[in-house]
This record gives C-alpha cells, sequence and structure tokens, in this order.
C-alpha cells in the first residue's frame, strides 16, 4: 500500500505482532480471483479525468461537506511528523490545512528521515517529539508502544475507524487490544507501470505470468529501449520485488512464516525466489544503468520522459507511483498503464503497505487530528489529488482523479480484511527498514551482484537472526 488483496485474516498475538489465520487453498483462489478483477479493471480503465468533488480538494465523502464533527481549537498548535516528501507531502499539507480551517487549530508539519523510529527517538531524548506521526511499518508501532511513546487513541478516533475501516484494518493499529494506530494511507504494491508508447512501438503485450514478463521485457529490448527501471538507491523497492515474487512462488504460509522469521532466509523457496528476480537483475541491459544511485522518484519519472526513448519501458511500484508519473506530464491510463505484478508461481501476487497515525503528544488536539484522519473526509481530500490510496471505506470512489485509481481503491474495499502486508513493514525495523542495514541492503548487494544467491541468503539470515533476537 501498500492495492487490492489477498485473503488473509489478521490477528494479533500476545506481543502484539502480525499473524494470520486461513487455509492455503483458500488464499489461492482469492488472491486469483483477486488479481484477475484487477487485471480486468485496469486494463479497461482510459484517461478519465473526472475529479469528482470540490474544486479545491476539500469536503466530505462527495467532496461537498463534512461527516465529522471536530472541536474548536483556537490557540492550539500540533506538529505532525512524516517522511513524505515533493507531491505526497505537498499534498498531505492539504488535509493539514483542512483540519486547520474546521478547527482553528495551527499544524505544522515535520519531515522526518527513515527510519523514522530513530528520528523519533531523538525527538523524544530532546524532549520535544512531535505530537502525531505517521509510522510506515506495524513493527513501528509496536516499537513506538513498548517504548512508551505512543498513546492510546480515544473513543472518538475509535468510533470512526469503526465506522470507516473494516476488522482487519483496524486490528493492524492495535497492539496488546488497544487501538494505537489510524491506518490514513493505503497501498497497493503489486503493480507494474509502462510507458504505453514504448509498448505500442515494440508490439509489446501486458503480461500475466512472469515468463510473459520476460517475454514483453525481451520484445521491448529489441525495440531499442531498455525494459526496466529500478530504483535502488532506496532499499524498500527492492525488499517490494522480493516479496511479490516470493509470495507468488513460496505461497502464503511461509510468506508468514518468514515474516515472523519462523523459517530461515536459507530456505530453498527463498533461493527460489532470488534465483528468479536474477533473471531480470542480472540480464544484461535490462536494467537502466546507475539503478543503486537511483531514488524511488527518478526511477518513476525516466520511464516516463524522453520521448519515444525513455530510460526504460517499465518501472515496479505501488499505486503511489502515480504522484511521480504526474510530474512527467504524462497522463495516467493513457500515455502511462499498469498491470498487475504477474504471476512467478501458481498465483498473481497483491502484497499492500500502509502509513499509519499514531498519537506521540496526548492532548485534545492531537486526538481531534487522528479523528479527522480515520473519517472519510480526510480520505477524500488527499485521494481526490492523486497518488493516494484509502482504506476508508467511506469514501467515495468517485473523489479519486482516474478511472485507473477508482478501480484500485474500489478492489482495495471490496478485499475488506482480506489481505497481506508488506513482509518488510512486519520486521523489526532493524531489519526491514534501516537505509545501508539488514534487508534493504543485502538486496541492494544482490542489484549489484545476482549471481550471489547464496551470499545474499547468508547475509539476510545473519541480519534476521539478529535483529529477531534468535
Amino acid at each position: 500500500m501498500h492495492r487490492t488483496s489477498r485473503t488473509i485474516r489478521i490477528r494479533r498475538s500476545p506481543g502484539g505482532q502480525v499473524t494470520t489465520l486461513r487455509s492455503r487453498r483458500a488464499a489461492r483462489a482469492a488472491a486469483a480471483l483477486a488479481a484477475g478483477v484487477l487485471a480486468v479493471s485496469l486494463t479497461a480503465c482510459g484517461g478519465d479525468d473526472d475529479n469528482g468533488g470540490d474544486e479545491d480538494g476539500s469536503g466530505g465523502t462527495n467532496g461537498n461537506g463534512s461527516t465529522v464533527t471536530l472541536p474548536k481549537l483556537d490557540g492550539a498548535s500540533l506538529e505532525v511528523a512524516a517522511v513524505w516528501t515533493g507531491a505526497e507531502q505537498k499534498n498531505f499539507k492539504k488535509v493539514l490545512a483542512e483540519f486547520e480551517k474546521r478547527t482553528g487549530a495551527k499544524v505544522t508539519f515535520v519531515p522526518a528521515q527513515d527510519p523514522i523510529i530513530n528520528f523519533l527517538g531523538s525527538k523524544v531524548a530532546g524532549g520535544a517529539p512531535p505530537d502525531v506521526a505517521l509510522l510506515p511499518q506495524p513493527g513501528a508501532i509496536k516499537q513506538a508502544v513498548d517504548k512508551g511513546w505512543a498513546k492510546p487513541l480515544g473513543a472518538e478516533a475509535v468510533k470512526e475507524l469503526g465506522e470507516n475501516y473494516s476488522q482487519g484494518w483496524q486490528d493492524i493499529g492495535k497492539v496488546d487490544g488497544k487501538q494505537y494506530g489510524v491506518y490514513y494511507k493505503a497501498a497497493n504494491k503489486s503493480l507494474i507501470w509502462y510507458n504505453a508508447q514504448v509498448f505500442e512501438n515494440a508490439g509489446a503485450a501486458e503480461p500475466k505470468t512472469w515468463d510473459e514478463l520476460l517475454t514483453a521485457a525481451q520484445t521491448v529490448y529489441d525495440s531499442g529501449v531498455t525494459p526496466f527501471s529500478v530504483g535502488g538507491a532506496e532499499g524498500w523497492t527492492l525488499t517490494d520485488w522480493f516479496e511479490n515474487v516470493y509470495l507468488s512462488q513460496a505461497g502464503p504460509e511461509k510468506y508468514d512464516q518468514l515474516a515472523k522469521h519462523e523459517i530461515k532466509w536459507t530456505d530453498p523457496s527463498v533461493k527460489e525466489a532470488l534465483t528468479t528476480l536474477a533473471g531480470i537483475w542480472g540480464k544484461k541491459d535490462y536494467v537502466a544503468p546507475g539503478a543503486l544511485g537511483t531514488d524511488f522518484p527518478t526511477s518513476v519519472t525516466q520511464t516516463f520522459t524522453g520521448g519515444d526513448q525513455p530510460k526504460a519501458g517499465m518501472v515496479y511500484e505501488g499505486d503511489f507511483a502515480q504522484v511521480n508519473i504526474g510530474e512527467t506530464g504524462a497522463e495516467v491510463g493513457t500515455d502511462a498503464k499498469v498491470f498487475p505484478f504477474p504471476a512467478a508461481g501458481d498465483t498473481a501476487p497483491v502484497v499492500s503497505g500502509g502509513d499509519a497515525a499514531v498519537i506521540l503528544e496526548d492532548s485534545k488536539a492531537a486526538q481531534a487530528l487522528a479523528t479527522f484522519l480515520a473519517s472519510p473526509d480526510a480520505a477524500a481530500i488527499h485521494a481526490k489529488l492523486g497518488g493516494f490510496l484509502s482504506p476508508n471505506k467511506s469514501i467515495d470512489p468517485s473523489v479519486y482523479p482516474n478511472a485507473v485509481q477508482r478501480k484500485i481503491a474500489e478492489a482495495l474495499i471490496a478485499s475488506g480484511d482480506d489481505f497481506r502486508f508488506d513482509m518488510s513493514d512486519q520486521a523489526p525495523q532493524a531489519f526491514g527498514g534501516t537505509p545501508g542495514k539488514g534487508e534493504w541492503k543485502a538486496l541492494q548487494d544482490f542489484l549489484k551482484n545476482p549471481k550471489d544467491v547464496a551470499g545474499t541468503q547468508a547475509k539476510l539470515e545473519a541480519d534476521a537472526a539478529a535483529a529477531y533476537g534468535d
């Protein structure tokens, strides 16, 4: 998101870790259905620019009113921290501006650095933590609770969550049965975006399987365009690549086991996934040059600039890539099209992610902001601006700015409690969410040398064992 869904039922163990319940057979059936529906939806979409809602992006579920009552907070001030940058930050500030307008409070956005837990730790140590932080991992929420930083949500925010969110999205914001997080933003991390002109010139077709993806890549390559753009400077993009391949090949049960380190990264299933990835990452001239120095935004924009000769024909990442596509002038659904991540195994994978608002400094104003972020009003403002997917089931889909995003959002809501969360986001942050360390670093090294499957597995296992305390 983190996206549509792969069926799971979520619960938390007494330690607050996410666990899953269901059968492999049911998982495959549901995933196949979800992926099939999404494939039909996306390929049927055009570049519909009907924004819905109001002109300034404010308002409630349909852009014309409010659905949540907020207190008057004249004189109150709040700091909100998140790692969001660029257009994503700019759009979120419009949501905060609406909160200011309705309450009279003053809200300041504080840019945070990854890993945000370390950033918050320095703020807490200095006696000046932000009032609210947007945390991108369930593991980070638990860490914030365990450290005594996070404060439980009040009755109004919990009520808003209960009215607008499926039980699964509520539960992943809980630790030991208490609600701490509002999952404000979701992501479908199982999408590959492509330059429509490149595919048309090459005569390439949208793939449904990994073999078909390799065929499309070769066709694009033969036309004179590098097939893939990879934002390898940011390790999280590489973990997302791995998770999609692994989920499709190894299946949901092993995915859950690896996420909790119940099986080792030296397991043969990991070898299979890395070997599959090496079929793209290690093939000469299949990845745009300088991938390890390319950040995520650039990996997207360089795919949709350069006319008939962009630096790459395809880029993998979630629905949020639309924000970066929009910066190029390419029109989503016409110039920039998308297909579900192809099945590398028995079923097409669907991996989700998300960002949760957590209160660090409890106050009437902080609780009001959490309540607002749990409402369809806040979600509608952000959704209208593009590059945003909400797990809020009360939002009117018409507020999304194009048909592609609308269909992705509708598929997410239709999934209810049935989804699989990003594996690295479930891991301790030292392993799954720290630049230059753990899984991020190991996969960056693997991108640099895709022949070293065994060495990559050994490094992943050593880092995982240290982070999980095994």
